[in-house]
């Protein structure tokens, strides 16, 4: 796992020996990506330059040294990743294509071979791995930046004053002198609906994100980049609708337990320590159960938990590691510890990020570090194995929905809304005590609310968004804002033969899993220098989930239950069934106690007016009626605090960068 930085262009910054500078500044920016080599090369002729900061984890030696020049000379990369059938691709090149002596053994040599060999898309439709990397050829000219399938590593690019930036995160394209960065107000709407910001898009003008599965291509003689894709997750999720699994039930299962036992295999290759965060969960104990049973000494497993009710998972994580014989190592995480990591946020996520899981994500990836170099994550399996909650309650709601007219239902949330909240859990107090303790609802107002938004939707996509939506109308709230279309909102893919559930679970597995739930491991595990590898992810287990029937994910109400049939091979099923728990903190609480008084100062009017970003009232009132406990707004408001944190960060940055 490494990180790499680079440019294209021939402007002042590739004379008078600056390159070098330049170059080693950018990978320096992030060097927790890579604490244990760097490297650059440039050529200034050419205008090209590539910069490496590497993690060690296969081929310690000098021979895995990055920049990478092809055994022909006609290929120079810079690669952060793991192909983890390159043992197997070696063996093919040595085979057909007299590929005979070998430098060292690294993923990266074998890649380059590839390229010499078959070119770079061929040889990436052979590779199994998580990846992203730049590469020049020599011969003609071209930069070519490509990114795995399912988007486990980021790369950003764009041109900039005559220069074409690309690297691991944003921070490093900054310290280029070519760099000028200007918000965009489209992409802070998107990050204010999603918390994320959806790929292609950045908080820059100008500056993209990759789309996983694709390989972009650009020179001087052609400044705009081609892009195209090998890889396809909705074409995977439509073709494996139309061509269905056709054995039985148990043979489901025995070759979904094959492939995930494969894949955990070769993504326990790795020349450092190795172990897995283990929730205690169907997906992570799954990984940890073939992990241990392919494992001839104790796995190392981590987990954190937290005192406060409903946020701890970590005895149920002990009794799992118990059973399998893993070396289990736990942390008990007071609010003050997990408090100090908000300022260190808006740095490692380098872009407004506000997923609040972000902090026991940190707290859990910081706690392996201090043993292994190498974790495995069990994150993917609600995504492909129909896992999340709100698949089925969407589509049932939406049927239920459908059945009365659209005016009526609409009609119906103007009346609900036209009460405020706190009158409608005033009146829900009075009749209380007429009512069953079961059938009682806390905050009745906001509930009521929230219904009245999803009253009015024309389909199930529809209200799925509704559903996914921090801010439902983010143009309201920010500055000059504008929602530019996206997957999920007026570029979405067609997903034919898909019904309402599984086009969810398409969707989520282009949007959500990569640029929120991928990107939130990567930047809380790189920050510490530990890499994270995702089992589910291989692209085998991926195709194979979407070619079987429904009905062996969702069996009678019970989700995921092939994958919980494999994981009951290994685990009794008494110590996995119990209601599905967020990783998350109680940041609603938080911002009424401990963290009020830097909320406050993140969201006075006279901040918010000064920064011009958000319109102030509408913060306020959200601010006003969540310190009264009548609504509670975390997730808007923690979106907000997110990123005037990270503007705080961003003037820092620019500061010291000077």
């Amino acid at each position: 796992m490494c990180g790499f930085a680079g440019y294209l262009g021939q402007g002042a910054w590739g004379v008078a020996g600056q390159a070098p500078k330049i170059l080693a500044r950018m990978t320096d920016t992030i060097i927790t990506r890579g604490p244990d080599d760097f490297g650059a090369w440039q050529d200034d002729v050419a205008g090209i330059g590539l910069a490496h900061r590497r993690l060690s984890i296969v081929d310690l030696s000098s021979a895995g040294h990055q920049p990478m020049f092809s055994a022909s000379g006609r290929y120079v990369i810079a690669f952060n990743g793991e192909i983890y059938n390159h043992l197997d691709i070696r063996a093919e090149l040595e085979r057909n294509h007299a590929v005979m002596s070998w430098r060292g053994h690294s993923d990266t040599e074998t890649l380059l071979a590839g390229f010499d060999a078959w070119g770079v898309q061929k040889t990436l439709e052979q590779a199994i791995g998580m990846f992203a990397f730049a590469v020049w050829d020599r011969q003609s000219c071209t930069l070519t930046l490509a990114r795995d399938r399912l988007g486990e590593k980021p790369l950003y690019y764009g041109w900039m004053n005559g220069a074409f930036l690309f690297g691991s995160e944003l921070k490093a394209l900054k310290v280029h002198p070519a760099w000028k960065g200007e918000i965009d107000r489209g992409a802070l709407s998107l990050y204010m609906r999603h918390n994320y910001i959806p790929t292609p898009y950045s908080i820059y003008k100008g500056v993209s994100k990759l789309r996983p599965g694709c390989v972009l291509t650009v020179s001087l003689a052609q400044p705009e980049p081609t892009i195209v894709s090998y890889w396809s997750g909705a074409r995977v999720a439509t073709e494996g609708r139309s061509n269905i699994y056709t054995g039985s039930a148990t043979q489901a299962v025995d070759d979904l337990e094959a492939l995930l036992k494969d894949a955990v295999r070769q993504q326990m290759m790795a020349d450092v320590p190795l172990g897995a965060f283990l929730s205690g969960g169907v997906d992570s104990s799954t990984v940890v159960a073939l992990m241990q049973a392919q494992s001839s000494r104790p796995v190392q497993t981590f987990t954190i938990g937290f005192n406060e009710e409903g946020y701890n998972e970590a005895v149920h994580a002990k009794a799992v590691a118990k059973h399998l014989g893993t070396s289990h190592t736990e942390l008990y995480v007071t609010a003050e510890q997990a408090l100090a990591v908000i300022p260190r946020l808006p740095s490692l996520y380098d872009e407004p990020f506000s997923d609040s899981s972000q902090i026991p994500t940190f707290l859990v990836s910081q706690l392996a570090r201090q043993h292994v170099t190498v974790a495995l994550s069990g994150d993917a399996g609600d995504e492909l194995f129909c896992g999340y909650n709100r698949y089925q309650m969407t589509a049932n709601l939406w049927r239920k929905l459908a059945s009365v007219p659209r005016p009526m239902r609409k009609m119906v949330a103007m009346m609900l809304t036209s009460i405020a909240p706190q009158s409608w859990d005033k009146l829900a107090a009075r009749l209380s005590s007429l009512m069953p303790s079961s059938a009682r609802l806390a905050n009745m107002g906001d509930k009521l609310h929230k219904g009245a938004d999803v009253l009015s939707c024309q389909s199930a996509s529809e209200l799925y968004l509704g559903l996914v939506s921090h801010w439902h109308d983010p143009a309201s709230v920010v500055i000059g804002g504008y929602e530019p279309a996206t997957l999920l909102n007026g570029s979405t893919p067609a997903l034919e033969g898909l019904d309402d559930v599984q086009r969810m679970m398409a969707l989520d597995m282009l949007t959500y899993l990569p640029d929120d739930i991928l990107t939130k491991v990567d930047r809380a595990a790189m920050g510490v220098s530990l890499e994270t590898r995702v089992p589910f992810l291989d692209h085998r287990v991926v195709e194979f989930a979407w070619s079987l029937p429904q009905t062996v994910k969702l069996r009678d109400g019970q989700a995921k239950w092939a994958l919980r049939q494999v994981l009951y091979r290994h685990v009794p099923k008494e110590l996995i069934e119990r209601p599905k728990m967020g990783f998350g903190v109680p940041i609603d609480s938080w911002l009424r106690g401990p963290l009020r008084e830097w909320a406050e100062n993140l969201l006075s009017e006279v901040r918010l007016n000064n920064d011009g970003f958000f319109n102030a009232s509408v913060v306020r009132a959200k601010w006003s009626e969540h310190l009264a406990g009548k609504r509670n707004w975390q997730y808007q408001l923690w979106d907000v605090l997110m990123f005037q944190a990270w503007l705080d960060e961003e003037a820092r940055f620019t500061a010291l960068s000077s």
